[in-house]
């Protein structure tokens, strides 16, 4: 079984209208990629796995349409975010797992997460403190992971840095997730992308605590980032907690299998360690959704 834990909803269920496309230069350094896309366009790249999680990001109130390339841009549906996810998973149940997004400084998110829970059937919770551009220990940032925990809602939070200037990097910092964990120890958590480019403190964060986990998404494009955190992964143990994850649409799942299992090429010549290729194929066929607690 393989199981892409991070992708984002389509804005579009049918074609993306004449003119509305929109390529994004600067979240890969070697190719642009699409920023929105429809349904069709979706399914066909996931077409390798066998089941996916998929969410929005809930921008602050009063932003109607916001991205993760930054506030106003065509990159996202902020409004109803959460209807457009739980749409496209009640079209195809057997394919996808939604996640909900809110904002904690919306007055309404306790209540969206009720909703989201149990009238959408969603699943986890997307959050992102930087593109969000909230306090991640704030009060009330604390009752939505209160809130999670007590109902078993898996959280997937954006660590790592980002290229957005509106984005504050110190919030999505993965050693914020050890304060996180330390006071929720139940919930179960998903670091995104190991945090990259602090990848040894995403690693150390996992490595301490027993529901916290990362994805590999975001990182097979940069080649010695990629090594560099799989090894360090390898070195403490903690290759078991790696979750597979393509970020599409920034990259594909089978890109992302094809680079992982390539993720030793650039050591030909040298005598660096190697990560296990066993252990790679045990990252892309790791039951997550057991790990998560989503069977």
């Amino acid at each position: 079984m393989i199981i892409d834990v991070h992708t984002h909803t389509p804005q579009y269920r049918h074609a993306v209208p004449e003119g509305r496309r929109h390529i994004n230069t600067a979240w890969r350094p070697d190719t642009a990629r699409p920023a929105n896309y429809s349904w069709a366009e979706y399914r066909e790249s996931q077409s390798v796995v066998d089941k996916s999680i998929v969410f929005g990001i809930a921008w602050e109130p009063g932003e109607r349409v916001g991205s993760s390339a930054g506030p106003g841009d065509d990159g996202d549906v902020a409004d109803t975010v959460n209807d457009f996810t739980a749409t496209f998973v009640r079209a195809y149940p057997e394919e996808l797992i939604g996640f909900m997004s809110v904002h904690p400084y919306d007055l309404r998110a306790m209540d969206e997460m009720d909703r989201s829970r149990v009238d959408l059937g969603l699943r986890g919770v997307k959050l992102g403190a930087n593109y969000q551009s909230y306090d991640p220990l704030d009060r009330r940032a604390l009752a939505i992971y209160q809130y999670a925990e007590r109902h078993g809602l898996p959280i997937l939070f954006h660590t790592g840095t980002s290229a957005v200037k509106s984005a504050p990097i110190p919030a999505a910092h993965p050693l914020i997730v050890d304060e996180i964990a330390m006071r929720y120890p139940e919930l179960k958590i998903i670091m995104a992308h190991m945090g990259h480019p602090w990848t040894v403190d995403a690693v150390v964060v996992v490595r301490k605590h027993a529901n916290v986990y990362t994805d590999i998404s975001g990182m097979i494009f940069r080649p010695y980032t990629s090594y560099e955190a799989l090894i360090k992964a390898t070195e403490w143990n903690v290759l078991d907690k790696l979750l597979f994850g393509s970020d599409f649409p920034i990259a594909t799942p089978a890109e992302t299998m094809a680079r992982l299992r390539g993720v030793n090429d650039i050591l030909e010549g040298t005598r660096m360690p190697r990560v296990p290729e066993d252990k790679i194929e045990e990252i892309i066929h790791r039951d997550s959704l057991a790990l998560l607690g989503l069977e």
